[in-house]
């Protein structure tokens, strides 16, 4: 290994590091309740079944914060690793380039710094890519090679493939749109054996979540009719949805006003990148497949059911690294197009991580405002964050506000998501003669005071 490469690598992993403990935000504190209330069996039986995701990830969290502990940092690093061990399977795959292009993608780095599945699904689905490929590579390579790997080598390949698969299955159900994709491109490829090897393993195993599965699904259907503006979270199939994959797998999590500057800036650079990747997918067709097919798939399957989301499509990042390194006019470490891209990724992961404003939700600073065992207002399922920072200050569900009006002089209520909910707590309020008194933010999330007259 180089000295370039460990600087490279060295560089990624303090890029991570910076801001690393900033604050959970709702879904992060999701994860540190998670495995912090439920014992490994109780993750699968009672968690799970109310849950949109699969175990996997949850299980393996429970094993590693009983090592580390719950702090911010401990819960996110395992998403840093994952990161940084995905760069690793695209320089040992495909060269410095690609590594380089997706260590430093700003919406890499973000989702690098966030104790969900993302990550590690990401470095599975990658690591199956990097073995279809050295097969395809020995396949390729001589007559005897060939030979060799059309028996034990292909069974071999063929088995750690499905498991490899199956777990990125386990980690986060959207890899299913990757998986169909890859198993597709081995059909094409006439790979018959792998195909059908693979398959059966990735079947056989996928068997034991299918109950989970459809139960979540239900409850999921359920959720979209009773929570009346669910399906916005969640991401309907628009040309919206559809266009900000392109502009956020580029320009990361940074948004700004004036709107017309910021669709502006990020188009602009999405442009410069996404003609890289153009070219380069049209040199490698095989990898261009990989990286559009998943998309079509998400698309169709968002008219029945909403998940159209960049976030949910981060496993392309690293196909997408791959394709813009082969749209460079050479590969060599000076390339000037191949510096630009990487000085433009690594300026914008700069300003997420060095400007407050783009950093999560600041239910941190929220949680310290209040005074001990305090009494709060907001939708119970949104109140994790509290959960973890101030476990002292009671929770009451805001749909229950009603009850508590007319006998309580001064309520203090955090009205988060209650718009997605479709509660309209304020008309309630003013019925009763509430008036607000006081509002405080704090990055994206605040409460409200309100006193009766």
């Amino acid at each position: 290994m180089t000295k370039k490469i460990i600087l490279i690598f060295l560089a990624a992993l303090i890029l991570r590091l910076i801001s690393l403990d900033q604050s959970l935000w709702l879904d992060e504190a999701v994860t540190a309740k998670v495995v912090s209330h439920y014992g490994y069996g109780q993750i699968i039986t009672q968690f799970s079944p109310t849950d949109f995701h699969p175990p996997f990830y949850y299980l393996f969290m429970k094993f590693w914060t009983g090592f580390f502990g719950y702090s911010e940092i401990a819960l996110r690093m395992p998403s840093v690793i994952f990161s940084l061990a995905t760069g690793w399977i695209l320089y040992l795959m495909a060269g410095i380039w690609p590594a380089i292009f997706f260590l430093f993608n700003p919406l890499v780095v973000y989702y690098s710094q966030e104790a969900r599945m993302y990550m590690m699904a990401v470095f599975f689905l990658t690591l199956s890519i990097y073995l279809v490929n050295n097969f395809f590579s020995e396949v390729n390579s001589s007559p005897n090679a060939r030979q060799t790997t059309d028996s034990s080598k292909k069974i071999f390949t063929a088995i750690l493939l499905g498991l490899l698969l199956i777990s990125s299955f386990y980690t986060f159900y959207g890899s299913i749109f990757f998986i169909v994709t890859l198993f597709v491109y081995l059909f094409y490829k006439k790979q018959y054996p792998v195909f059908c090897i693979s398959g059966l393993v990735f079947l056989v195993l996928s068997l034991p979540l299918l109950p989970l599965l459809h139960r979540q699904f239900v409850n999921s259907k359920i959720m979209l009719q009773t929570v009346t503006q669910w399906s916005m979270v969640l991401g309907k199939a628009n040309l919206k949805n559809l266009f900000l994959i392109p502009l956020k797998f580029c320009f990361g999590r940074i948004s700004f006003y004036p709107k017309y500057i910021y669709y502006l800036l990020s188009g602009l650079w999405t442009a410069i990148v996404f003609y890289f990747a153009v070219k380069g997918g049209f040199e490698k067709k095989g990898y261009f497949f990989l990286f559009l097919f998943p998309l079509l798939l998400g698309l169709i399957f968002s008219f029945a059911s909403p998940l159209l989301q960049y976030f949910r499509f981060l496993y392309l990042l690293p196909v997408l690294a791959i394709i813009i390194s082969y749209g460079l006019p050479d590969r060599s470490h000076t390339n000037r197009s191949g510096l630009l891209v990487a000085v433009g990724f690594t300026v914008l992961s700069c300003v997420y991580l060095f400007i407050p404003q783009f950093h999560r939700e600041d239910w941190k600073a929220l949680s310290r405002s209040f005074a001990r065992q305090a009494k709060v207002f907001m939708i119970r399922s949104s109140s994790d964050p509290i959960g973890y920072y101030r476990p002292d200050v009671k929770i009451i569900d805001l749909r229950q506000i009603g009850r508590y009006l007319g006998t309580e002089k001064d309520l203090t209520v955090i009205p988060y998501t209650a718009d997605i909910y479709g509660f309209d707590y304020r008309k309630k309020l003013d019925n009763e003669n509430y008036l607000l008194r006081e509002k405080k933010v704090f990055r994206e999330v605040y409460w409200e005071r309100f006193s009766r007259q």
